[in-house]
């Protein structure tokens, strides 16, 4: 080994999460920075310090209004080293602040724990991270819908198990991305809406510190916490029933198992794409000077569906986390969940967030070429229209059972031309060689127009019952183009 001693220490000589540096947008890296993270304790601090001013405690105007004076000149060097001296982060982040409002140090954090600071402001947190998952899902379904509205009667051939099956049209496939998109952002919503504000609840979730403070009075430990609420911009009447020392962590499991359906949905959406490529019917968007392969200088894989994947499948295996920390908080609560939560609940936002944004570019962009997937139907639908054949013959009065088994001979020849010797299928030539079928306008009956059913019109409804009113919701936000990082 040769010891590297040239290397400057710089930003590159640590570990920094991919997440970070080529996934996750701005906005959602704000929202999990440290300086939200910390800026939104101070503002807890400041909400239970007015509150208790409000309610006569011996907390001054004064005090209060340092204190807003100073909720972002955060000192992080100096809260790292109080940190370093104390082994205990909310404390010193409290130190650093009184540091910083001296008139105010005796007052800040008066009755509370310190999950009335870190789980008011994770609730916080996480409500506008799902809020920013919420709109890029919206923003992925409207794309989605868009190509679907273009390509509403373009016939495609449709499968099951892989296998060819019957016809569908290219925008019907999208509507069912569209489906898992919209049932996942029902997830999100539905989480959104359950959010809960663990409040003023003290060590083990009595009040009773509150209660202390307040000489007894259980009505002034409601309304203290009633307004803190508030203070935050909390609906007061969606707070936690009852607690321990933290909200329940149960709710970490929702949510981390509704980014896991919502990573789903991406992953299924971007894996059909792949494979979509791979038989040249619709490919993702290719810049004029991007590079399929450092060897391969043809090649146009499917890089951005390939990293969408990747990341939706991290997110999905997070799920366990939250599941895991729940099932072990002993009692009131134990400490276990800390680490596991700084890690598996950031990034699993911050990992999905990348991936709808390279689904919403990738939505947006989509190459379809119809050549290919009119040649790919041509040579399955005679095989798929030989019930149709079968039932015009037998309509002019051939014998049933001897056309049908006429079809099936020459199915066969054909099936076995295409995979034993690599010719093209046949079958429509066979057919049209048998004086049975003399007469009968086999291109009509080809027409892969007639195999669709309903395709077009479910989409129509679709977009109409499903899609318009997600766009209603989320109007404000559906044009922005997210950037694509790498």
């Amino acid at each position: 080994m040769t010891k590297d001693a040239t290397h400057a220490v710089d930003e590159h000589s640590g570990y920094r999460s991919p997440l970070e540096t080529r996934n996750a947008s701005e906005r959602m890296r704000r929202t999990w920075s440290a300086r939200r993270k910390f800026g939104t304790w101070r503002r807890i601090w400041l909400a239970l310090a007015e509150s208790q001013h409000e309610l006569g405690l011996a907390v001054t105007t004064a005090q209060v209004t340092a204190l807003r004076a100073h909720l972002d000149d955060i000192d992080f060097a100096n809260a790292d080293a109080h940190e370093a001296r104390l082994r205990h982060d909310v404390m010193a982040h409290v130190h650093a602040y009184g540091d910083a409002v001296p008139q105010a140090r005796g007052i800040i954090h008066l009755g509370a724990t310190s999950q009335d600071v870190v789980c008011n402001a994770d609730t916080l947190i996480l409500r506008d991270a799902l809020s920013i998952i919420a709109e890029k899902l919206a923003r992925t379904i409207d794309r989605a819908s868009t190509f679907a509205t273009e390509y509403r009667a373009l016939p495609t051939l449709g499968w099951t198990h892989f296998q060819p099956a019957q016809p569908t049209t290219v925008g019907k496939r999208a509507t069912l991305w569209a489906q898992d998109l919209a049932i996942a952002l029902s997830e999100i919503e539905g989480r959104i809406d359950g959010m809960r504000l663990r409040g003023l609840r003290g060590a083990t979730g009595t009040q009773a510190s509150y209660l202390g403070l307040l000489g007894g009075d259980a009505a002034k430990v409601e309304d203290l916490e009633q307004r803190f609420a508030a203070k935050l911009g909390w609906p007061t009447d969606r707070r936690w029933p009852v607690c321990g020392q933290t909200y329940p962590r149960l709710v970490d499991a929702q949510i981390l198992s509704s980014l896991a359906i919502a990573a789903a949905a991406v992953h299924k959406c971007c894996n059909d794409l792949r494979l979509l490529a791979n038989l040249k019917e619709i490919e993702e968007p290719f810049e004029a000077e991007q590079i399929g392969s450092s060897a391969m200088a043809y090649k146009r894989n499917p890089m951005r569906c390939e990293r969408a994947t990747g990341l939706a499948r991290f997110v999905m295996n997070l799920s366990g986390n939250g599941l895991d920390t729940a099932a072990t908080q002993w009692l009131e609560r134990t400490l276990d969940d800390s680490a596991n939560r700084r890690l598996s609940l950031p990034e699993a936002f911050l990992a999905l967030d990348g991936a709808l944004d390279i689904l919403t570019n990738v939505l947006g962009g989509l190459v379809v070429h119809r050549a290919s997937i009119r040649a790919r139907l041509d040579a399955e639908l005679p095989f798929m229209a030989s019930e149709d054949i079968l039932l015009a013959a037998t309509a002019r009065g051939a014998d049933r059972q001897h056309a049908h088994e006429v079809i099936r001979v020459h199915s066969q020849a054909a099936g076995h031309a295409v995979k034993s010797e690599g010719k093209p299928n046949d079958l429509l030539a066979r057919l049209r060689s048998e004086p049975l079928f003399a007469g009968l306008d086999l291109d009509v009956l080809l027409d892969a127009s007639a195999y669709i059913g309903r395709a077009p019109e479910q989409v129509d409804a679709f977009v109409t019952e499903v899609v318009q009113p997600i766009r209603t919701r989320y109007r404000a936000t559906l044009a922005d183009e997210p950037r694509v990082r790498v």
